[in-house]
């Protein structure tokens, strides 16, 4: 059943607004952002970056929460919309925040293609028919590998999203949500930032990467609405490996047509998604959300839960391979469905900064 999203839960992390005196990934330039400011990318140095994976110990792996269900207090919490299952606040079209139009396929269509690993593809499990619910991807192939956990943290605490390695020039960028970067409301930019392609309980089957840079469309800061709610890190290789030559990388499309069948992936937190220790599916047709004019999200009729913000969106998937096309990412959810943004312009941008980072 397609449902119009309702009010959802804001997830800025507004209590956190003084970052810790260590591992901390310093943004340029240093003084902090205001939402007057239209700052979209941040540089970690390579210090910050060591301590970004010293700091992920397996024990804050497991503590990591789910980043739809943060703490907020007082003015901040305040100022929010009423909770609920999202991952992103969602405006009303008459929202003072909410500046601009919905994206549409303006541009001149273009696609980077997918990318195998150095090694070869990873081994596959046979076709996956239709999800409607939640379910287990048990088959193989390249997003087994490209399709891995975000974890983050600021002063108030650890947190876990989805991402997904795309191919790029650079060979090096992770595709996942702006709220899963930074905090709309506040700028505030989140530290120890990492990667783990393919988690899979526990697991680091190819290590933890730490991002160099982060990346978001500048129309975010100041701006909650999910049509923003796209982001790109630039990772540092790990044992001088760079990241889609370690795990390959799915291809991404901008300006591409919407309306297409697509499959979602991400870490789902509920107990019958796994609890965030497995890689889940979805899959249907795309429609437009009309409920908030302006508004630039499109969803499928199935919900992943929290934790599976940032996972990919991909078209023209392949089930016997892995290999598909990302358009988008998981950002928030109301009823029966899952939305994602539009890869326009604004979200091409982004990604050209991450790959010239």
């Amino acid at each position: 059943m397609r449902q119009i999203p309702r009010l959802l839960l804001a997830v800025g992390l507004a209590a956190a607004a003084v970052a810790p005196a260590t591992t901390v990934a310093h943004a340029a330039p240093p003084a902090g952002p205001t939402t007057s400011v239209r700052q979209h990318s941040a540089q970690i140095d390579v210090a910050d970056q060591r301590a970004a994976r010293a700091f992920w110990t397996p024990a804050r792996l497991a503590a990591a929460v789910d980043l739809d269900a943060l703490p907020t207090s007082g003015a901040a919490r305040d100022a929010m919309p009423a909770p609920g299952i999202g991952r992103d606040a969602l405006p009303t079209a008459a929202s003072p925040g909410r500046t601009g139009t919905r994206p549409a396929a303006t541009g001149t269509p273009s696609a980077v293609p997918p990318a195998l690993p150095a090694t070869g593809a990873p081994a596959t499990g046979g076709v996956r028919p239709q999800a409607t619910s939640p379910q287990h991807w048990t088959g193989g192939g390249l997003v087994s590998s490209t399709a891995g956990k975000v974890f983050f943290s600021n002063s108030s605490g650890t947190y876990a999203c989805s991402g997904d390695a795309v191919n790029s020039g650079n060979k090096s960028i992770v595709a996942t949500a702006g709220h899963c970067v930074v905090d709309a409301n506040t700028g505030e930019v989140y530290q120890n930032w990492v990667f783990i392609p393919g988690y899979d309980h526990g697991n680091r089957p190819h290590g933890t990467f730490t991002a160099s840079s982060l990346h978001w469309m500048s129309q975010r800061i100041g701006d909650p609405d999910p049509t923003w709610d796209a982001a790109f890190a630039t990772m540092s290789p790990l044992n001088g490996t760079k990241l889609v030559d370690a795990v390959g990388g799915e291809g991404i499309g901008f300006d591409q047509a919407p309306g297409q069948y697509v499959y979602s992936f991400g870490y789902g937190g509920s107990d019958a998604e796994g609890n965030g220790e497995q890689l889940n599916w979805c899959a249907g047709t795309e429609f437009f959300e009309s409920g908030h004019p302006g508004g630039g999200i499109w969803g499928i009729d199935c919900v992943q839960t929290g934790g599976s913000s940032g996972g990919p969106f991909l078209q023209n998937f392949d089930t016997s391979t892995g290999i598909g096309t990302q358009i988008g990412n998981i950002s928030v959810s109301s009823g029966d469905n899952e939305w994602h943004p539009y890869y326009g312009s604004e979200a091409h941008a982004a990604y050209n900064a991450a790959d010239a980072a």
